[in-house]
C-alpha cells in the first residue's frame, strides 16, 4: 500500500497499536500496584534484544522470551523471604546492565542502542507494523477473553477462589500480556519509557472513571492522544519522539490532577 510508504503514517499506526495494548494493560498494573514489576520486565527486554541479535533471531521473539522469563522469575521468588521492591530493584537493574554489556560484545552487528533504550518510532517499517499490531491484537484478545476473571482475581482473590478462578493462573496470563506489551513497545518508546506508557494513561484516567471498563477506555484515549501529540511535538520542535510522547502523557496527567483537585474543592 502506497499509504504505508509515508514514514509518518507508519509511525502513527505503530503508536496507536502500542497505545491500544498498553492502556488497558496499564490499568491492571495500577490496580495491582505492579509499577516496579512492569519496569523490571521492560528493563529485561534489552537483554532479550542482545540475545536475539547474537543468535540471529527476531528481536521481538528475544524480547518476549526474556521479558517473560523475568516476569515469571519475579512471580516465583515473590513471597519467599524477599522484599518485593528489593527483588524487583535487583533484577531490573541487573538485567539492564547485563543487556548493555552483552550488546557491547556484538562487534559484528550494527546496533543503535539509543533506539532500543528510548524508541525510534519514526524508523518503523512495514514488518515492524505487522509485529506491533500482531502483538497488540494478541494482548487485546487475551484481556478480552479473561477480563472478568482477571478483574475478580485483582480486586478480591478470596472471591476469585470461591468463584472457581485461580488467581495464580490469572497472574500468569497478566505476566504473558505484559511481556508482549513490552516487546511491541520497544520500537515506539524504548525499554526505559515503556513503564511510563503503561502507568501514566491509566493514572490519568482513574479520577474520571466510574467502572473498570470505563477506566480502560479513557486510558486508551489518553494513550492515543499522547502518541499523536508526541509525534506532532517531535516533528515541530525536533525533539526525541519517545520522550515527547511520554511528556505529552505527563502533561495530560497533570491536567487531570488539577481537574480532580478543582472538582473536590468545588
Amino acid at each position: 500500500m502506497a499509504l504505508l510508504d509515508d514514514f509518518l503514517i507508519r509511525a502513527m499506526l505503530a503508536g496507536i497499536g502500542v497505545a491500544l495494548a498498553a492502556a488497558p494493560m496499564g490499568c491492571f498494573v495500577v490496580w495491582r500496584r505492579m509499577a516496579y514489576f512492569g519496569d523490571a520486565t521492560a528493563h529485561a527486554a534489552i537483554l532479550g534484544v542482545a540475545l536475539a541479535l547474537a543468535l540471529d533471531i527476531p528481536v521481538f521473539g528475544g524480547a518476549v522470551a526474556v521479558a517473560l522469563v523475568m516476569a515469571l522469575t519475579v512471580s516465583t521468588l515473590a513471597g519467599r523471604g524477599y522484599s518485593m521492591d528489593t527483588l524487583l530493584g535487583v533484577l531490573a537493574h541487573s538485567a539492564l546492565a547485563f543487556g548493555l554489556v552483552a550488546v557491547s560484545f556484538l562487534t559484528d552487528v550494527r546496533i543503535d542502542l539509543m533506539a532500543y533504550l528510548f524508541g525510534d518510532i519514526l524508523a518503523v517499517s512495514r514488518g515492524d507494523l505487522a509485529v506491533i499490531w500482531g502483538g497488540a491484537g494478541l494482548v487485546l484478545v487475551l484481556l478480552a477473553w479473561r477480563w472478568q476473571a482477571l478483574l475478580t482475581a485483582t480486586l478480591n482473590p478470596d472471591l476469585a477462589y470461591a468463584s472457581g478462578i485461580d488467581p495464580r493462573r490469572e497472574q500468569l496470563i497478566l505476566t504473558l500480556a505484559l511481556a508482549l506489551v513490552v516487546a511491541v513497545a520497544i520500537k515506539v518508546v524504548g525499554v526505559l519509557l515503556i513503564a511510563a506508557l503503561l502507568l501514566i494513561p491509566a493514572a490519568t484516567a482513574r479520577p474520571f472513571a466510574r467502572s473498570p471498563e470505563q477506566m480502560a477506555g479513557i486510558a486508551t484515549v489518553v494513550a492515543v492522544v499522547s502518541v499523536l501529540g508526541g509525534l506532532q511535538a517531535s516533528l515541530h520542535y525536533n525533539t526525541p519522539t519517545g520522550p515527547s510522547i511520554v511528556c505529552v502523557a505527563a502533561g495530560l496527567f497533570i491536567l487531570s490532577s488539577l481537574a480532580r483537585g478543582l472538582r473536590q474543592s468545588a
